[in-house]
């Protein structure tokens, strides 16, 4: 369907006629038919991408009650074509209650040759966005099981965490919105997964946005898509996150990290249930499941005025705080003997262990980068080992080498301490230090800005 195509019923020849000109002109293919049936009826035999269709087909009869029974006839049958209506001016609220039907739009006659054009132009792309959009959850579908059989299983048996577990299990059956908050690299994006799997959405897509590696020049592209033309490298129509995840669930990563001028903008899309594309005006329904995480204090942020109240309580009906590693009493062992073997497997090291001593050293570490520090130690630890047992000397904290980290640090100050080593260890690189920290650079810019490193 490399043409665009236009189905066209009106019982007046004489506008037929002119409308088929008129489509003509724009390079527009259309079809028409005097009466819904056989319109109806060619729809099934061809897709379209829009349809224009009247109003009343009887005559003295302009009650639009057979226009709506044909536009829900068609929206049933073809849901991802365009629907335009066609009316009389006296006809408008009629036009109104037919859109809230599900047309796409409505035209009044006598129409404007050039406001029309525009109106099924705009109708076919909308079709086109929405057939690519399924096109798109089909593919996404089909991963699905692929990724949840590959997906990383949280691993722990600690008193915190059981508490943890407990609470995902109660609130992942609900579509509650949830606030997952704990230290960098605790896992709360397995949280999310996790709650994600046990949801009734859980046949659906979760979406994932880091929003501290987001450009705030790109946020409302990424969020809610855009139109050709939108802005100066808007080459294409884009889907936004908000619209692929509609069905399952969105998930926002370091939510703490929107600038406070655009928290409206994403507040308005959680209030409305709805988006608008950049260089669009018509509104898009979402139906999504938003689970939302931070390593930041939301609530010292909304007094200090640095993040909006009303969108805290928008995203935090539950909120889950996952324990740092070092109060997961027993889980370090567990965690290493998890970790071990899945690398072991991965790197060919069948039959790898490690040694009391190592797993004592292991318990004994503070562990500020927490469940992703300790998975990073052990990958190295297994691709540099002799022997097929890791002993004490295989586990090298570098990332602490340096820090002066202790036990009466407050978190931030291990944080900006971890920072100025990394930094340091590798003369100043930043994407050497943040895969280091096992963060993003923007993450890595934004923690340094945070500190005034």
């Amino acid at each position: 369907m490399d043409k665009q195509k236009v189905l066209i019923i009106d019982d007046n020849r004489s506008i037929l006629s002119a409308l088929e000109m008129l489509l003509r002109v724009g390079n527009i293919e259309c079809s028409s038919y005097v009466s819904p049936d056989q319109g109806f009826n060619a729809m099934q035999k061809q897709p379209f991408h829009a349809i224009l269709l009247d109003m009343n087909f009887k005559a003295g009869v302009n009650s639009g009650n057979e226009g709506l029974y044909w536009l829900n006839r068609f929206r049933e049958t073809a849901p991802d074509t365009s629907v335009v209506m066609m009316t009389a001016y006296g006809d408008v609220d009629l036009a109104v209650k037919a859109i809230k039907n599900g047309a796409y739009d409505f035209v009044l006659k006598p129409w404007e040759n050039e406001k029309l054009l525009a109106t099924l132009k705009a109708a076919i792309n909308y079709t086109l966005s929405q057939r690519e959009l399924t096109t798109l959850k089909g593919k996404e579908k089909r991963l699905i099981g692929e990724i949840n059989k590959s997906r990383s299983p949280l691993v722990g048996r600690s008193a915190a965490m059981n508490d943890v577990l407990r609470m995902v299990a109660k609130v992942a059956v609900t579509d509650a919105n949830v606030l997952i908050t704990g230290e960098n690299g605790t896992g709360k994006e397995l949280i999310a997964r996790e709650i994600h799997r046990l949801s009734l959405r859980t046949d659906n897509v979760l979406v994932g946005v880091d929003m501290g590696a987001l450009p705030e020049t790109l946020f409302e592209s990424e969020l809610f898509g855009h139109r050709k033309g939108a802005f100066t490298d808007a080459r294409e129509d884009r889907i936004g996150k908000f619209e692929v995840a509609s069905g399952g669930s969105l998930f926002l990563d370091e939510i703490g990290n929107i600038p406070l001028h655009l928290q409206s903008k994403l507040l308005a899309a959680l209030q409305n249930r709805s988006i608008v594309r950049l260089g669009e005006n018509t509104p898009r329904a979402i139906d999504i499941r938003l689970i939302s995480a931070t390593n930041r204090n939301l609530e010292e942020m909304t007094a200090n005025g640095t993040f909006r109240e009303d969108l805290l309580y928008r995203i935090n009906t539950i909120t889950i705080e996952v324990p740092p590693l070092r109060q997961r009493s027993g889980d370090i062992t567990l965690l290493a003997n998890y970790f071990i073997e899945k690398y072991a497997s991965k790197y060919g090291k069948t039959g790898l262990r490690i040694s009391q001593r190592a797993l004592q050293k292991l318990e004994d570490y503070c562990w500020p980068g927490n469940v992703r520090e300790l998975q990073h130690t052990i990958e190295k630890a297994v691709i540099l080992a002799d022997s097929l047992c890791l002993d004490v000397t295989d586990f090298v904290f570098r990332a602490a080498s340096g820090a002066n980290v202790s036990l009466e640090m407050t978190i931030d100050e291990m944080e900006n301490k971890l920072i100025e080593a990394a930094l340091q260890r590798h003369q100043g690189n930043f994407s050497a230090a943040a895969g280091a920290l096992g963060i993003t650079r923007q993450t890595l810019y934004n923690k340094m800005k945070r500190y005034e490193t």
